[in-house]
């Protein structure tokens, strides 16, 4: 009812502001003519003209004329009488042409008052529809809920035969399209918030727990180690393998324990300059073990990043040892630095791509949660941390991934402030 009643009102409007101009005119004219036919006629002037000059004539005959002027007389009167002849057919005409004018008056108002409503008509579903589309858009977003797809595009042939992408035809005015795209960023942006503000809290509540378990197992470790130290000294020989066990569970939990630690808190310290080159060039060549093929690329002119060095070390660390676990045992690890733009700012991208099995689809959404993972006496929070230090520091990361062909895992980090303006 809402989009009725906005739509009758704009079509009236705007039928309003052509057919009042249109009814105006054509009374205007209509009235003139009228006015004006009578009195070019002049039948009233003509009339008086012929009653003065047939006593004129009347008298002029009563004189003695001679047979030349007696001739002119004549014609005279001819002449005369043709006029007032000719000024009652034009005023007969006039009275007749009055009303036709006045009937075409109205066959025009009603031609002029029916385009206009056709026009209007179009007009108001060019205007309500889109605004009635954007509104019910605004209901969606407000609800959480996803924007309907963009416009369906048509594959057609062109005459050479090649395949051509055309867009479907889209409401109202290319400036509503320009505001839908606008809208879908938007959205897409909003969603985005949404979800960081959700993983950031499940975050903290990961990171809570993760620092009460550091603190739980790095208390009993330290008398464990002593103790294992001390059975070393002075246990039999044939106890050594069991000690052996017991010293390499214990590393392994110490590890756990630095992991959950790492995770439990977020990166520390004072920002500084870095140079992302160097940085990324020193992990890959001390990280990538010699029997793997490493294709270092770093494109020239790279920005430095205002951050943790540490932290972004430990990120990227944590990403080439997953890709170097996936590698085959004569795979190939591809590293690549590159200029980006990250929500309009200048930003630079690392990519790494391993050549190993690949991650299905629906695991693949799931790497970047604490505690997944397929490894091994793994913890599963490598890429936590990673994704941990990264978005602290206002960043990105992206995870993609083939079957049977490999993983890319991209971090993308803006440029520190004093490098915005660089390209």
């Amino acid at each position: 009812m809402n989009q009725l009643r906005f739509r009758t009102r704009l079509v009236l409007i705007l039928s309003l502001f052509a057919i009042i101009p249109a009814l105006l005119l054509t009374l205007l004219w209509s009235g003139t003519v009228s006015s004006a036919l009578p009195l070019l006629s002049g039948r009233a002037g003509w009339d008086s003209v012929a009653s003065t000059g047939k006593a004129a004539i009347a008298a002029a005959r009563q004189a003695p004329l001679s047979s030349a002027q007696r001739a002119k007389l004549d014609a005279h009167e001819r002449e005369l009488r043709s006029s007032a002849e000719q000024a009652r057919r034009f005023s007969f005409l006039a009275a007749r042409t009055v009303r036709l004018v006045a009937f075409a008056g109205i066959v025009s108002l009603l031609v002029l008052t029916g385009a206009a409503s056709r026009v209007a008509g179009h007009l108001s579903r060019q205007l309500s529809r889109p605004l009635d589309e954007l509104v019910r858009w605004t209901d969606l977003l407000a609800h959480g809920q996803k924007l309907p797809p963009p416009a369906p595009q048509i594959v057609a042939q062109s005459g050479s035969g090649e395949p051509v992408t055309v867009t479907s035809r889209v409401r109202g005015a290319p400036e509503f399209e320009k505001l839908r795209r606008s809208m879908r960023l938007m959205a897409a942006e909003i969603e985005e918030g949404r979800k960081q503000a959700i993983e950031a809290e499940r975050l903290r509540a990961f990171r809570e727990s993760a620092r009460r378990v550091a603190h739980e197992l790095k208390n009993p470790l330290t008398p464990i180690r002593f103790a294992i130290e001390k059975l070393k000294r002075d246990s039999p020989y044939d106890l050594g393998d069991s000690i052996q066990v017991l010293e390499t569970e214990s590393k392994r939990l110490e590890r756990m324990a630095a992991s959950f630690a790492q995770f439990g808190k977020l990166p520390e310290g004072p920002k500084s300059e870095i140079d992302i080159s160097e940085l990324v060039t020193y992990a890959a060549k001390s990280t990538v073990p010699d029997k793997l093929k490493l294709d270092l690329e770093i494109a020239p002119g790279i920005p430095p990043v205002l951050g943790n060095h540490s932290a972004i070390s430990g990120a990227l660390s944590n990403v080439l040892l997953n890709a170097v676990d996936a590698s085959k045992a004569d795979g190939a690890i591809k590293v690549q630095v590159s200029q980006a733009r990250i929500r309009d700012r200048v930003a630079v991208r690392i990519s790494v791509t391993d050549n190993g099995s690949g991650i299905g689809p629906n695991e693949l959404e799931h790497i970047w949660e604490p505690y997944v993972t397929h490894k091994p006496g793994g913890t599963g929070l490598g890429l936590s941390i990673a994704r941990q230090a990264i978005w602290a520091h206002d960043g990105t990361v992206e995870a993609k991934s083939t079957l049977g062909e490999g993983t890319e895992i991209a971090l993308t980090l803006p440029v520190s402030d004093n490098n915005g303006s660089r390209s």
